[in-house]
């Protein structure tokens, strides 16, 4: 065992860069529903964005900023899918707690981070987020923002066009 896999770190492959293909990776929905990446973004924008754990401050937050502007982003064609390493069902509580209007995967053997090369720290997901266009990476904040992760986005949006 390496000392950053005893340490509960993950350096699981390569954070994917504009361009790239988004990986071919599944997870379940908070309904339990198996997911199949490659084919929910396939077409159009999607934004996918990782956090480290359903209903804290920090993820609270980040999720009602784009539940916030959700309807922005539906404007600009943009659908949204939230990762962590939570379980299903307290995906599903964090999803009605707050009304949230789009899907969360629960990444709970970090296949979803993995792919994606984000990395974990003793379970956590690092915050991180990729836009995606017709199954390309098309932007990624390595460094995601919690209060304003909708706002940027949209900036972002605004200079793609």
């Amino acid at each position: 065992m390496g000392f950053l896999t005893w340490l509960g770190l993950s350096a699981n492959g390569k954070t994917l860069d504009v361009g790239d293909a988004v990986p071919d990776v599944a997870s379940l929905d908070e309904q339990g529903n198996p997911v199949r990446l490659a084919d929910f973004v396939r077409d159009g924008l999607t934004l996918l964005y990782f956090y480290p754990k359903a209903d804290t401050p920090g993820c609270t937050a980040q999720a009602c900023s784009l539940r916030d502007d959700f309807a922005a982003l539906q404007s600009r064609g943009v659908r949204v899918i939230g990762v962590s390493s939570d379980s299903a069902s307290a995906q599903l509580r964090f999803k009605e707690k707050y009304h949230l209007p789009f899907t969360l995967l629960a990444d709970q053997d970090h296949a979803v981070a993995n792919a994606f090369g984000v990395p974990f720290i003793i379970g956590l997901t690092h915050r991180q987020s990729f836009l995606i266009q017709e199954g390309r990476i098309l932007w990624r904040d390595l460094h995601a923002s919690t209060r304003e992760q909708a706002r940027d986005l949209l900036k972002v949006l605004e200079t793609l066009g």
